[in-house]
């Protein structure tokens, strides 16, 4: 199954949605589809969807799917690394009205960079990033997390010495 998530920010991403529709009314797409839409108009005709779910909902469904794809959120992003799903990302573009700026690109990049994710730029690149799923080998995410509170909990006993 095909997790589509286009996050919960009050902005449409049709763009996303309309490819996806197109790529599985041309074939390309044979997989089961399910999308969590968000604030969008325009409803897909080939793949069930929710305009939001709840947090479990969305949990389970991570979980299930075989691939993610996804906006540019940190979130998404990184709950879909810490369960190893192959991923795919699509940044909402601020020239699209889709945010206020690009710092989507930014974060794709930075996780493209890593090897991490599949990122690209604009939707019409969707056919050819699916195509290169199946070779994509997922690479462990390590959170910083731990590294971040290791040094705040140094700075804390410092400052309290």
């Amino acid at each position: 199954m095909i997790l589509l998530s286009l996050g919960t920010q009050d902005f449409p991403f049709e763009r996303l949605l309309k490819e996806v529709d197109h790529l599985i009314e041309q074939g390309i797409i044979q997989e089961e589809v399910f999308a969590q839409i968000g604030y969008n108009d325009y409803k897909p005709k080939h793949f069930k969807y929710k305009d939001f779910t709840d947090f479990q909902e969305f949990d389970a469904l991570l979980e299930k799917c075989n691939l993610l794809i996804t906006h540019g959120g940190t979130g998404t992003i990184i709950g879909g690394l810490k369960r190893s799903k192959k991923l795919i990302a699509v940044p909402r573009l601020k020239k699209h009205g889709e945010h206020v700026d690009d710092h989507q690109k930014e974060i794709i990049g930075y996780f493209s960079e890593m090897d991490l994710i599949i990122g690209i730029d604009e939707v019409d690149q969707l056919e050819a990033a699916l195509k290169q799923v199946d070779a994509f080998q997922v690479k462990p995410f390590v959170s910083g997390n731990k590294r971040i509170i290791g040094l705040i909990d140094d700075l804390a006993k410092q400052v309290m010495a």
